[in-house]
């Protein structure tokens, strides 16, 4: 059994030294990511004024949710290097995204890296009410961005996985509509394989396709309108996210 850690967040304000500690995290991996998969390896991003716009663009009032597949550790990475470089420094504007608690937040050590890299710790199988998509929640709902793979893990042979339904809570749980923008890639499993001895490539392609915002307000209105439970609701909103991630698998793939 993996040692509790406890909340490895502050309450707010947060200290200085904190504030300091994630953004040179944030900054470090983030240029980190965009030098290794910009030059060491071959990214083509189809789509990056999409995501741009959405992270750096949108309404002071909105929030964000971007969803992406997972196929390998290093997927968070690729969202670093989709973005300009400058936002490696902007630490207020950069994303939340979820981590297993069961793998990210095992030592003290980690607890602070991952949590100063804006991670949030989730327990597989503790359901989409937890401690971290609550906090998940009131980040969105502070108009911040929040990343999520809700395949719930590393996807290695790439076949079909029912989306969790935490996706479909951060989005009717918001009170006012996020953006949700979903992105699909291929090739980051051949940058970094998911079997031993586990050596970082060079010279490998990456693609990345950024979709067009997806409309959630007449699935949801729908939803209300036939009075469908809260877990109904969840469980709708997330078939549709994952139904239009399909549709960007399939030009994704041919792209690359």
């Amino acid at each position: 059994m993996v040692k509790d850690l406890g909340w490895p967040f502050p309450s707010e304000p947060k200290p200085i030294w904190w504030r300091w500690s994630s953004f040179a995290t944030v900054a470090s991996i983030s240029l980190m990511s965009k030098f290794w998969f910009c030059y060491i390896n071959s990214i083509k991003i189809f789509g990056a004024e999409k995501l741009h716009k959405a992270v750096h663009n949108r309404p002071n009032c909105t929030s964000l949710i971007t969803v992406a597949n997972h196929h390998c550790c290093v997927d968070d990475s690729i969202i670093c290097a989709t973005l300009p470089w400058s936002t490696a420094f902007k630490t207020n504007q950069f994303r939340w995204t979820l981590g297993a608690k069961d793998i990210c937040f095992t030592k003290m050590w980690h607890n602070y890296f991952f949590a100063w890299g804006k991670i949030i710790p989730v327990a597989r199988g503790e359901g989409v009410f937890q401690k971290g998509m609550d906090f998940a929640v009131d980040r969105l709902n502070k108009n911040e961005w929040v990343h999520v793979f809700p395949e719930g893990g590393v996807n290695m042979d790439k076949t079909w996985i029912r989306f969790k339904w935490g996706v479909g809570r951060l989005i009717s749980e918001c009170q006012r509509m996020p953006i949700v923008l979903p992105l699909y890639h291929l090739g980051s499993d051949s940058v970094l394989p998911n079997h031993k001895p586990y050596i970082p490539a060079i010279c490998k392609k990456v693609t990345v396709l950024v979709g067009d915002p997806l409309d959630l307000n007449p699935h949801l209105k729908k939803c209300t309108e036939m009075g469908m439970s809260a877990a109904e609701i969840r469980k709708t909103l997330t078939t549709y996210i994952q139904e239009e991630m399909e549709k960007l698998r399939i030009i994704a793939t041919e792209l690359h």
